[in-house]
């Protein structure tokens, strides 16, 4: 389907961004405000680092707060598991929510509905209740599918693995500032003149309110009306999402970077704490570099997928997560094995490059595996994370089975071997990491539109599919075997 000249003109005045023919941007400009894309871009992000700075909040000022409440090691670990639990389920909600009704209400309802959890946690008098605020506020961390369903719709593939790690990572970087916030906003209301037990509780107003003021969300309607959405049925969406099963290996690996990420700000403070007495608040800094190191770490990762599809296409996206994951599962394993401070810093850090490049890595290849049901793909990889998170903290860092040291070792084993199935992954228009596309000539056009029936293409339903398919030859790479492309945008062969 070859696209007139006057369209792209059309596109321009409509744009402040060069767009494709879904009214993808094809470029990522970081310092611009440029409405829709850019603008959209930075309320996301923003909005998303918000919940991850509300849902991380406690953990740095877990040695006050289980003195306060006489909390056991086994109370700590439940509610870790808590904080992280909630968004399983939430993120696949998440997920159709996009899909139905766009990332801008979906987002914008959860983090004001997650608010009061945070709030309540001033309260908390109790394990039960200490849990509880922790479960809920975990919800809003579902905020990450949104983000980066927004990403994949507002960036085209040239430049979208660049734009979810850079909104990702970005995001995440509120797992390593809570680190350094909570300790302060605790020492400046105990200085003023609260008790230990009540600046604590003092403290969590921050977030409480950060996270209400981010709920404004930019406006996705410009793009919506332009990009030819129409409602979807959610049968339909939801049947080839989980049919697909390029999404479970997705969610499974994803399970084992971004999993590891929340297992991590969730034990690093109290870690460095208890085994190298530290003080509270420079266990707080050093928890802080792991967590901040999404500055550059999973936004390089998403710079390196994209540079990588250049030359070699998808086979190049897929090849590079798995040598990047498993570096990270090495690095994981020596943290636990290191018995000197400075070292154990050293070792976190690079750690931390990789197991995040990782996160960056995975949605680069998401936006591809799914154009009709790319919210359920998203969810599902991403609520892939939170359970990695909860079976990681459940058997090994619950209760004293394993010491946290032990756990580390463990969970770096785990790691390298869910890596082990990345090779399975494999698309028929662009091959997978053993092997080249398929023989029998498959195109784009084949496997995205076979996720619409013959009715649906007849009402004119497939025709965002259509430009994506177009859009996403890049795929192909420089040097690897291209699949032929249709002279009339038809389609000739079905593939899921």
């Amino acid at each position: 389907m070859e696209i007139s000249q006057s369209a792209h003109e059309s596109d321009q005045k409509k744009f402040a961004l060069p767009v494709d023919s879904e009214h993808k941007s094809t470029e990522f400009r970081i310092f611009s405000l440029a409405a829709p894309h850019m603008r959209a871009f930075h309320l996301s992000w923003i909005s998303f680092f918000a919940c991850f700075v509300s849902t991380f909040a406690a953990p740095p000022l877990l040695p006050i707060i289980r003195d306060n409440l006489d909390l056991t090691a086994t109370d700590i670990g439940n509610a870790g598991i808590a904080a992280v639990s909630g968004a399983v389920f939430a993120r696949i909600t998440m997920g159709t929510a996009c899909d139905l009704f766009g990332p801008r209400l979906a987002s914008a309802t959860l983090t004001l509905l997650t608010a009061p959890a945070v709030y309540c946690t001033s309260i908390s008098n109790s394990a039960l209740s200490f849990l509880l605020v922790r479960f809920f506020t975990g919800f809003s961390l579902a905020t990450f599918v949104s983000t980066q369903f927004w990403m994949s719709s507002l960036f085209s593939s040239k430049v979208v693995g660049t734009a979810n790690g850079v909104a990702g990572g970005w995001g995440n970087l509120g797992g390593g500032a809570t680190q350094l916030i909570m300790p302060l906003v605790f020492d400046l209301i105990r200085h003023i003149g609260a008790t230990t037990f009540t600046a604590w509780r003092i403290a969590f107003f921050i977030p409480a309110l950060f996270q209400t003021l981010s709920a404004y969300d930019g406006n996705y309607s410009q793009l919506q009306k332009s990009g030819d959405k129409h409602k979807d049925k959610f049968t339909r969406v939801f049947y080839h999402a989980v049919t697909n099963y390029r999404g479970w290996i997705l969610a499974l690996t994803y399970g084992y970077c971004f999993g590891v990420e929340l297992t991590i700000d969730n034990i690093i403070a109290q870690y460095f704490y208890d085994r190298f007495n530290v003080d509270l608040h420079t266990g707080g800094i050093i928890a802080a570099s792991f967590g901040l190191a999404n500055l550059f770490s999973r936004p390089g990762g998403g710079m390196l997928s994209d540079f990588t599809a250049k030359k070699f296409g998808m086979r190049g996206r897929l090849w590079t997560l798995w040598i990047v994951q498993s570096l990270g599962g090495v690095f994981c394993i020596l943290l636990g094995r290191v018995g000197s401070l400075s070292v154990s810093i050293a070792v976190m850090l690079i750690f931390s490059v990789f197991v995040q490049a990782a996160c960056g890595l995975t949605f680069g290849v998401v936006p591809f595996v799914s154009r009709r049901s790319l919210g359920i793909i998203s969810g599902m990889t991403g609520g892939g994370g939170n359970v990695g998170a909860v079976l990681t903290q459940v058997i090994f860092f619950r209760g004293s089975r394993y010491s946290t040291e032990t756990g580390l070792t463990l969970m770096g084993v785990m790691i390298i071997c869910c890596t082990l199935v990345i090779p399975l992954i494999y698309f028929p228009q662009w091959g997978g990491m053993l092997c080249g596309p398929s023989s029998n000539d498959t195109t784009e056009e084949d496997y995205y539109m076979s996720e619409w029936s013959s009715a649906e293409k007849e009402q004119g339903f497939h025709r965002a599919s259509l430009k994506f398919s177009e859009n996403s030859r890049t795929e192909r790479g420089k040097r690897i075997r291209s699949a032929p492309t249709p002279n009339n945008g038809t389609p000739t062969n079905t593939y899921v």
